[in-house]
């Protein structure tokens, strides 16, 4: 089969079998088709979607490219968290040491910023010394000794969609439903979990902006995840705005270390409380979702989620010092801080427009080559509702570049709106749950 012939078929609308799928992800993941002819193909489907026979293909291909992990021997059930990408959206790095410090084990393989958003694994790597790259022996020696282990793809997980998930960072292909679908499954199917949490954003500052979009891929992801014998949720919840105050990956890494210490935003707390207590449930840790949140708050009030972190941080490698002295993080070498050039309220932030600023100063990548900046970011002083002065700071840009420094400025004049009068409302930060067959609260 030409790859040619099939970047043409579905330009054309046609649908794929699943053997020309199977072959497509094969050749690309052996380097017997370039980036070139792979992202023609990703647009096309970006344009034409998928449908469901394609998609359940892409999924499996993408699944079977590698090894699927069997950890049957671990005691009690394995259940994981994912977030369809956000920015601030760093829950991953609370919620996995509140459950694995309640005993539930937390495999969690993660990625690294798709476009505007960030990545775990970028913000875990802004801790000195912290590994992603274990091997799969490795990975399963620290899930034996703290019951979470946190990394990136191993070359064994999944391959197919670690190449993709980078191809699709820098060819403006990241927003198809069934592309982040398949990727998404593809590596949460190989850990060999229980069940899965999906946190599904929605908002001018996610993937899918509107709800009913996000409603789509939550479904899709539930019903894949189903179709494979786990148990499942999504929960679509808010990205109108950044989560939390902080947006940039030591910066964000240290906003998590505050959380667990009982202090932090309302905001980021509330949301990773609500995943950790389903993923309580679902690992029938708890017998419901409110007693599932009774039991995170407990953990995170007397710091043993703090304390597990700690143990993750050390068993993979990194520095645990920078929970006590958040000054050992990466620090940005300058810092400038945002005016308001109007009083009143702040009605709306384009939060796309914080995550590209980020992304810009060096937080993020433009081409698949680019290294991260671990120190810059933006630390937020007002979320919608507040109301501010003239003159007075809305946000401060840690920065190491006075060029990047302009260009990020230039973003942000775009991103805050300031009104005469506070939003009639604000958004709810989870706006629904959609529950697997028989996933009752």
């Amino acid at each position: 089969m030409r790859p040619l012939d099939l970047i043409r078929k579905k330009r054309d609308g046609g649908e794929l079998s699943s053997d020309e799928i199977q072959c497509l992800v094969r050749a690309y993941t052996r380097d017997e088709i370039p980036d070139y002819q792979m992202a023609a193909w990703l647009m096309a489907v970006v344009i034409r979607g998928m449908s469901h026979p394609e998609l359940s293909a892409l999924t499996t291909a993408m699944l079977r490219s590698g090894e699927v992990l069997d950890l049957s021997d671990l005691p009690g059930a394995k259940i994981d968290k994912h977030s369809t990408g956000g920015v601030g959206d760093k829950t991953s790095l609370i919620v996995a040491p509140v459950v694995a410090a309640a005993g539930v084990t937390v495999p969690m393989i993660s990625g690294r910023g798709l476009g505007h958003t960030g990545g775990t694994l970028d913000k875990l790597q802004s801790i000195p010394g912290f590994n992603i790259n274990l091997s799969l022996s490795e990975f399963r020696r620290v899930l034996k000794a703290c019951g979470c282990g946190l990394i990136g793809q191993t070359a064994e997980i999944a391959p197919a969609d670690k190449k993709l998930y980078a191809l699709r960072d820098v060819t403006a292909t990241v927003e198809s439903p069934n592309l982040i679908c398949a990727s998404i499954m593809s590596k949460k199917l190989a850990e060999g979990i229980d069940g899965l949490v999906l946190d599904v954003k929605t908002g001018c500052g996610a993937f899918m902006k509107t709800e009913k979009d996000s409603v789509h891929l939550a479904d899709l992801m539930v019903e894949t995840g189903e179709r494979m014998g786990k148990k499942m949720v999504a929960l679509i919840t808010d990205m109108d705005q950044p989560l939390g105050l902080k947006v940039g990956n030591a910066l964000e890494v240290d906003e998590c270390i505050e959380v667990m210490k009982g202090r932090g935003p309302v905001d980021l707390r509330e949301v990773s409380v609500e995943l950790a207590a389903w993923m309580f449930y679902l690992a029938d840790r708890t017998p419901s979702v409110d007693q599932g949140r009774q039991l995170a708050s407990e953990l995170i009030g007397n710091q043993s989620a703090l304390q597990k972190f700690r143990e993750i941080i050390t068993q993979q490698g990194g520095d645990p010092g920078v929970i006590d002295d958040p000054q050992r993080l990466p620090q940005a070498q300058h810092q400038s801080p945002f005016l308001s050039r109007s009083s009143g309220f702040v009605t709306s932030i384009q939060c796309e427009q914080i995550g590209i600023a980020s992304l810009v100063l060096g937080g993020g990548r433009e081409k698949k080559e680019d290294v991260i900046d671990p120190a810059v970011g933006l630390v937020l002083h007002k979320k919608v509702g507040d109301p501010v002065r003239e003159g007075e700071p809305l946000c401060t840009i840690h920065y190491n570049s006075d060029a990047q420094l302009a260009d990020a400025r230039a973003l942000l004049q775009q991103a805050y709106l300031i009104s005469e009068k506070p939003p009639a409302s604000k958004r709810p930060l989870i706006h629904r749950v959609i529950s697997g067959k028989g996933t009752q609260a």
